[in-house]
């Protein structure tokens, strides 16, 4: 399976897991897969069931709604902060010191609770760094009619999620719209 325009910030890469097409992490396979994409950027969850597939879902309808609002520098609805900060409660942070020949001594973030709620609680710290971010207003939709997906432009001038792809069909259709008439 592979999932469209990863490599955005955590948070938005788990809001693109709803594509025009449909959930992409409906399911412990499809939510396996999501994971394995992320390798790197989440503490690895193991085996994945409906549990962790409850909770990300639960992150992430909370997390478009929040960010929804602050796109628009309005304020979050209650109901969604209320979701994001029971996350974040259930499955709380602390540093915890390792050593290892290769990386020498490190500080790394460790949740001790069960991996749904460690896994919602790391999506919810990534929806709070973007929502607190002073670009949170820069995220954009892709202008493409088919296309729901987000992106955090790096240019200003950035319209499409991937240009490639979304901005390539749109040209091509205002191309066809000129010169349907010749």
């Amino acid at each position: 399976m592979t999932f469209p325009l990863t490599g955005e910030p955590l948070a938005l890469d788990l809001l693109n897991t709803r594509t025009a097409e449909g959930d992409l992490v409906a399911d412990p396979a499809g939510l396996g897969a999501w994971l394995a994409e992320q390798a790197g950027r989440l503490t690895p969850a193991g085996e994945v069931g409906a549990a962790e597939v409850a909770a990300v879902r639960a992150v992430r309808e909370a997390a478009r709604a929040a960010l929804d609002a602050a796109r628009r520098d309005e304020r979050p609805p209650a109901d969604a902060l209320r979701a994001l900060n029971g996350a974040l409660a259930a499955a709380p942070s602390h540093r915890e010191l390792a050593w290892t020949p290769e990386t020498g001594l490190t500080a790394v973030p460790h949740r001790a609770a069960a991996p749904a709620e460690r896994l919602a609680a790391e999506l919810a710290e990534a929806v709070a760094e973007l929502l607190t971010d002073p670009r949170v207003t820069s995220v954009r939709a892709c202008e493409a009619e088919d296309c729901v997906l987000l992106f955090l432009p790096a240019h200003p001038r950035r319209r499409w999620c991937v240009a490639a792809a979304c901005g390539n069909r749109a040209r091509v259709a205002r191309y066809y719209a000129r010169h349907k008439g010749l």
